[in-house]
């Protein structure tokens, strides 16, 4: 495995942690070699030092073990070169020497702009071919025809069969119950249509800023960063149809079959069903925290969006007329991503309480799945309460450890398995919603509603659900 970024905060932090993992379990191939590439000109001795130093902080402590870390930092190996330089990928070549004809995944931990250059400069140095697997991190582009330059300046050197455009957001567990608790319990099947659920909530609320990717995120935003993506698979999960069978191309199907029956938002309801926001100085967890516009390398001008909220439809059969209102924002009052199905409430109200069921499914910080219930409160009379039926999922299977996103989805990725990865169609059917609710914001100068950091967004956000007679889920 060869990781393009080999020193950035995303290999040090997430793949060599899950990496690490992965070998602690025997489950890496016994010869696989991981061979770190970066600009910074460092030995191999010392890359494996900040490695150590870095999985040290990321892995658990009773995780981490010094025998288990020497055999691990075996397979460690660092090599410097810039990767938009065509030259250096003939040294990488050299350096690789009677290896190259082994099985390489390459791992592009890297800047989007850089894709198009590193999969042309591995096919001219020989370094592309049948054996090989190459991972994209999200954003794959930042428009529709920027993403399709990318697809196709990779599809020219890779087969899709070789590509794994990975979101992070499928390695959960948690979303993968929600497979599990859709496709393998006739409980839900029945009901899990427009004529018994109400609306859809999807929210991923964060009480970071940017931290250190103010350059980017300052181009990017929430639209780019987080809605066009994260939040558009948990949509696909909830919406789509059963796959025929649990393979990467069934699944894959139907998740682009939800991403097309999506209703444009376009025109003027974009102001009617976007909401944009921009966190102002506030107080997260006792602290002052600063504006987003003082943030690092961020522009003191800037109408970059921090947070986004709308209400989207999915025009089939099984959907017509439900609301999916989506959610994601940064320095939120507290870091949640959750899934709330709201029930419809009963044809007759037999009792004077009563309220309708629900579903939450929440993703982080803790897995778990409640259903919400009316139970009798003890008593004379009938008088009913909200009661939740609960699976932790971390004490239901407390014997065994909780798996990493990332561990998943690399050992997917070593196994050939891309059921959990986007599709070159998934990946520009995505955009294609998304770029005329952008368009629509610079036609209208819809610039970003303030709110302030702690707090749970704007207040268009509430008034999305509340003309409706709906609210969030607090």
């Amino acid at each position: 495995m060869l990781v393009f970024g080999g020193t950035g905060d995303l290999a040090l932090h997430k793949l060599l942690p899950a990496l690490y993992h992965l070998h602690r379990d025997g489950r890496l191939p016994a010869d696989m070699n991981i061979l770190a590439l970066a600009r910074k000109p460092i030995s191999v001795e010392d890359y494996r030092k900040l490695a150590e130093r870095h999985c040290r902080a990321h892995v658990p402590r009773a995780s981490f073990d010094a025998e288990t870390w020497r055999a691990f930092s075996a397979r460690l190996d660092y090599f410097p070169m810039d990767a938009s330089q065509s030259a250096d990928y003939s040294r990488l070549a050299r350096h690789l020497g009677s290896h190259c004809q082994r099985g390489r995944i390459y791992y592009l931990a890297t800047a989007p702009s850089l894709f198009e250059d590193i999969a042309a400069y591995l096919s001219i140095a020989g370094l592309a071919d049948a054996n090989t697997r190459i991972v994209l991190e999200k954003p794959i582009g930042h428009s529709l025809e920027s993403a399709q330059a990318i697809n196709q300046s990779i599809g020219k050197v890779f087969q899709e069969t070789q590509v794994f455009r990975i979101d992070h957001y499928l390695g959960k567990e948690t979303v993968q119950n929600l497979m599990a608790l859709r496709f393998a319990n006739a409980l839900f099947e029945p009901i899990w249509r427009a004529g018994h659920i109400d609306h859809v909530q999807i929210s991923v609320c964060e009480t970071l800023g940017v931290e250190n990717r103010g350059s980017y995120y300052d181009q990017a935003g929430a639209m780019r960063d987080m809605l066009q993506n994260h939040l558009l698979q948990l949509l696909c999960l909830v919406a789509m149809e059963a796959p025929v069978r649990f393979d990467a191309e069934a699944v894959r199907n139907e998740k682009v079959k939800i991403l097309e029956a999506l209703k444009p938002i376009a025109g003027l309801d974009v102001r009617d069903k976007t909401v944009r926001g921009q966190y102002t100085a506030g107080r997260i967890g006792g602290q002052e925290v600063p504006a987003y516009y003082f943030e690092k390398n961020v522009d003191n001008d800037s109408d970059t969006e921090t947070f986004v909220a709308l209400q989207a439809e999915v025009d089939n059969w099984r959907w017509a007329g439900v609301p999916f209102f989506l959610r994601t924002g940064k320095r939120m009052a507290k870091k949640s991503s959750e899934i709330v199905i709201q029930f419809k409430p009963v044809p007759h109200r037999l009792f004077h309480e009563g309220q309708a069921n629900r579903l939450l499914i929440r993703l982080q910080p803790q897995e778990s799945i409640s259903l919400q219930l009316m139970a009798k409160s003890p008593g004379r009379g009938m008088h009913l309460e909200p009661v939740e039926l609960d699976l932790n999922l971390a004490q239901a299977f407390r014997q065994r450890r909780r798996w990493e996103a990332y561990e998943r989805l690399l050992l997917d990725v070593i196994e050939g398995d891309s059921t959990l990865f986007m599709r070159r169609d998934e990946v520009e059917a995505a955009w294609r919603w998304v770029d005329p609710i952008i368009s629509g914001w610079h036609a209208f100068y819809q610039r970003p509603r303030p709110y302030p950091a702690g707090s749970s967004g704007p207040e268009q956000a509430h008034s999305l659900l509340e003309q409706q007679g709906k609210a969030w889920l607090e």
